[in-house]
């Protein structure tokens, strides 16, 4: 089987982890998210307030992978690790002891965000790659993006039903990625220090320390982000907003999603 890999920037965010005092995770901790949608992000923000130690970062778990990796989920060895995890019966019983939060975005956004990363340098993808350098159009793209490509990549529906739809209600938090965002945007409030109490607490991050607000600056700065739009390198532009015709497809090929995920 042919498997994508990512060409991304190395880390720098480890050196700035070991600066600060952390207190030890009790449990497991797993981010799980639907591609695209700000994995890097959360990860690089929760990595601030977790000993090194137990940080998981050797690979980004998935079902392919799981079985290499079962270390990052024992219950006896607490560890931070983050994935795509699809619902099925291997994955929640690889997860029964962890604290884990499922990350999403506004599907019209991912859209925007998954043609952004097909068609840069960075998304090696042996049965895609055919398709950067001016062989289809934007528009062309998004629609791959929105009903899939058969054999070669799944459609919408199917990326946000398996890694976040079916795991609504057992127990796991989701986070909107724009909710994130914003909090960010209005660090200084009472409403940004709660947000981020209540996300690192599904973590398990107790309690925040007071130099909170510094560390999550650090965690969320973009030149930390290998995947960052600004670090990504194509010959095509994406639109800043899905276009009119392109939205109507997402409700078409996945309606009531936007809803159920508290984006209409």
């Amino acid at each position: 089987m042919l498997t994508a890999k990512v060409i991304s920037r190395p880390d720098t965010l480890g050196a700035e982890v070991q600066r600060f005092s952390h207190a030890p995770l009790r449990n497991t901790a797993f981010l799980n998210s639907v591609p695209k949608c700000g994995t890097h992000l959360v990860r690089n923000i929760v990595r601030m307030f977790v000993p090194t130690q137990q940080h998981y970062d050797r690979e980004f778990l998935q079902i392919p992978n799981l079985e290499q990796h079962r270390a990052a989920l024992s219950p006896q060895r607490p560890m931070f690790s983050v994935g795509h995890m699809l619902f099925a019966d291997m994955s929640l019983m690889a997860l029964k002891h962890a604290n884990m939060v499922v990350l999403v975005r506004d599907p019209y956004d991912y859209v925007l965000a998954r043609a952004r990363f097909n068609l840069s340098d960075q998304f090696d993808h042996p049965q895609q790659n055919h398709l950067k350098n001016g062989a289809v159009t934007v528009e062309q793209m998004l629609n791959l993006v929105i009903f899939g490509i058969p054999g070669r990549g799944p459609a919408l529906r199917e990326v946000f039903l398996f890694h976040a739809v079916a795991w609504l209600g057992t127990g796991v938090r989701l986070v909107r990625y724009e909710d994130v965002v914003a909090h960010l945007k209005a660090l200084e409030t009472p409403q940004a220090e709660t947000f981020f109490a209540d996300l690192l607490r599904s973590f398990g991050v107790e309690r925040l320390p007071q130099d909170w607000r510094e560390r999550v600056r650090i965690g969320s700065d973009r030149q930390h982000s290998a995947t960052a739009r600004e670090h990504l390198s194509s010959g095509q532009v994406i639109p800043e907003e899905l276009p009119d015709t392109q939205k109507k497809l997402v409700d078409h090929m996945a309606p009531g999603l936007r809803e159920l995920l508290g984006y209409a």
